[in-house]
Formats: structure tokens, C-alpha cells, sequence
């Protein structure tokens, strides 16, 4: 799940290797939920260890690249401290919803960053939509509210995870904001490290005062966590996301929803119905022309 935007494209276009990275690392961040389910710590807890045990290896890439972890301002450090805190209660957020609904919905709804930053952007700037804008928002709410609908059905719980799982997407809207203020001397991997060390403590806070258990006894899914959702999958679209337009970050982005059904399907026998793929279709498409809107 969840990416930054992506860079400006490199005027040399994109290779096979870098339309691989991009698919690979949407697939390995789709496979992030699955982790969190079977974990025997709590959902918030496996969300601590997922950024914890990721600190050494980020560490080791940021000195690989030549990206000093130390030696910034206390502005600086002061905006990292902040997005990380977001990213924390992101993390928190989104976890619980997926110990409560369907795979495919909080991946869906944990990615629907890129509406609302949508939104956000033509509130800040005081323009008119354009009509791409107004058809993503039409369709984002449409498929939200069929989505939601669903799972009322279902049960109350269900339905709380869908909303904890959209509070999530607004958070991670506020950590985008904060860490773009803070790029400027940031190396990526530096980024990463540093915001992922203001966040431990707070989700194992969070965790701790909701009375998880904590320590787990198999740590293979905790790993498995960490390796697919904060190594493989952020790395392969930091190095990816730069040498691709938004149409087709958006595009990739629809496959961890697919991969997500299709995991929680085997896995979970999670079943999917007409409106169910209407739903995700709607808020999925409405996630593509946010995307290229942003253009």
C-alpha cells in the first residue's frame, strides 16, 4: 500500500526494468494486508515492527546512496519528526481497518490519497474544477458509497473498517503534504529512515494503550511485513515512480486492489460480488483520473 507521488519523468523514457520495478513493487505492497491478518501480534503492533525492523536496512541503503541520516536543522528534523507522526497514526489507522474489513476495500480506500490530495489541491489554489476532476470525485464517492453500503450488509464491524481505512487515506494526505515541505536536502532512503524512526514509538504507543498483544511468537509474517511493504515495495517505486507519467503511476496503483481481491480470495475466501466490482471499479478509475489530473 501507499506511495508518494511521483517524480518528474526522466527524458530518457521507461525500460522493461522499470515498468518490472513499478508492477513488482504495487504487487508487493498489495501483499502488505494479508501480513497484518495473519500476524499473532496485535494489527497496530504488527504496524510498530513493520517500520522497527525495517530501520537497519534503510539505514544501510541511505549510506549505499551516499544520503547522510545526520546533520540537518531542527526545522528540518522538525518536519520529518511531524510526517512521520502522521505516517504513525496513517499506519494505525489503516491497520485496524484491515483486521475489520476486506482486503480489497482497505487497500482501495488506504490508496485514496491521490483523490483527496485532488481535492485538497483545488481548495488550496482557489480554482475551478476541471471536469476530469469533477468525474474522479463523482466516481470516488459513488463507489464509496457502494462499497460502504456492502459492507453494512455485511456487519457494523465491516463497515468500521472501511472507515477507519479512508481516515487512514486522509492521514496519509497530511504526511505527503508535511514531507514534501521537507524534501529539500532529503536523500529518499534518508526520507524513509528518519521518518520511520519519529514513527515507531508512536504506534507502539498506540499500541501498548489499546492493550495489543505485542510481542509476537512467530515473526515470519512481521518480516514478511516489513520485507514486501517498507523494503521491496517503497524501494522498487522510489526507484521506479521517476521515470513514469502520472496516467500510468495510476494505472499500476489499480493493481494492488487486484492482487489484494485475489489474495483475500485464496487466502481468506473472501468473496466479491457484482457491486462489490462495481464499487472497485468506480473508486479504482476515479484513483487513475486523479492521477492524471495531477499532471
Amino acid at each position: 500500500m501507499k506511495t508518494s507521488r511521483p517524480e518528474t519523468p526522466t527524458h530518457s523514457g521507461p525500460k522493461p526494468l522499470h515498468y518490472a520495478a513499478l508492477l513488482l513493487g504495487n504487487v508487493a505492497l498489495a501483499l502488505g494486508p494479508l501480513f497484518v491478518r495473519v500476524a499473532d501480534s496485535g494489527a497496530v503492533s504488527a504496524g510498530f515492527w513493520r517500520l522497527f525492523l525495517a530501520l537497519p536496512l534503510l539505514a544501510l541503503f541511505a549510506r549505499w546512496n551516499r544520503q547522510p541520516l545526520f546533520g540537518y536543522s531542527r526545522r528540518e528534523l522538525g518536519l520529518v519528526t511531524i510526517a512521520g507522526v502522521f505516517f504513525a497514526l496513517d499506519l494505525a489507522s489503516w491497520h485496524i481497518g484491515i483486521e475489520r474489513t476486506r482486503l480489497g476495500n482497505a487497500t482501495l480506500f488506504g490508496n485514496s490519497g491521490s483523490v483527496i490530495l485532488m481535492i485538497w489541491g483545488l481548495v488550496a489554489i482557489r480554482r475551478r474544477p476541471r471536469a476530469i476532476e469533477v468525474l474522479a470525485v463523482v466516481m470516488a464517492t459513488v463507489g464509496a458509497v457502494v462499497l460502504l453500503g456492502r459492507s453494512l450488509e455485511i456487519g457494523a464491524r465491516t463497515l468500521a473498517g472501511d472507515l477507519f481505512c479512508i481516515v487512514a487515506g486522509l492521514l496519509y494526505v497530511v504526511y505527503i503534504l508535511v514531507i514534501q515541505q521537507a524534501r529539500g536536502r532529503f536523500g529518499s532512503w534518508s526520507l524513509l529512515f528518519l521518518s520511520s524512526l519519529a514513527g515507531s514509538p508512536v504506534v507502539a504507543g498506540i499500541a501498548l494503550a489499546m492493550g495489543e498483544p505485542f510481542w509476537p511468537h512467530d515473526w515470519g509474517p512481521l518480516i514478511g511485513l516489513t520485507l514486501a511493504s517498507q523494503i521491496v515495495g517503497q524501494g522498487l517505486l522510489v526507484y521506479a515512480l521517476r521515470h513514469f507519467p502520472p496516467l500510468v503511476v495510476g494505472l499500476a496503483l489499480l493493481t494492488q486492489p487486484i492482487v489484494s481481491v485475489l489474495v483475500g480470495w485464496l487466502a481468506l475466501h473472501e468473496v466479491l460480488s457484482g457491486p462489490d466490482a462495481l464499487g472497485m471499479a468506480l473508486v479504482g478509475a476515479a484513483l487513475v483520473l486523479a492521477r492524471l489530473a495531477d499532471r
